[in-house]
């Protein structure tokens, strides 16, 4: 048995629920996607360069979640729903990525 605990919950078919506010959630959709973090103060563009490993990801208190993954979604997502832990669902709409509707606030309390 795993004794390893996700810092997060995947939800119906779009939806991620960052649900451990100790780590962060890095989000790699596609290679040509860019990639987001999720912190408890909310969602963002990720600029750093994005850890290599889980080991790697771990040491700087982050969490890999790849979409395309078995363990997630098993395939890449045009939109994604990200509920944060500053109590707001973020709609991310990967079509879009060159513009200011990529990220946005979707419903303000979601609890």
């Amino acid at each position: 048995m795993n004794n390893y605990e996700k810092a997060f919950l995947v939800s119906g078919r779009n939806t991620i629920i960052h649900k451990n506010k100790k780590l962060d959630l890095i989000i790699v959709n596609d290679d040509q996607d860019p990639p987001l973090i999720v912190t408890r103060h909310g969602v963002k563009k990720f600029d750093d360069a994005v850890p290599a490993s889980r080991l790697e990801a771990k040491e700087r208190y982050m969490e890999l979640v790849d979409v395309s993954s078995v363990e997630v979604f098993g395939e890449t997502k045009t939109l994604l729903f990200i509920q944060a832990l500053n109590n707001k669902e973020y709609k991310v709409d990967y079509s879009k990525s060159d513009s200011d509707m990529f990220i946005r606030v979707h419903q303000d309390n979601y609890i």
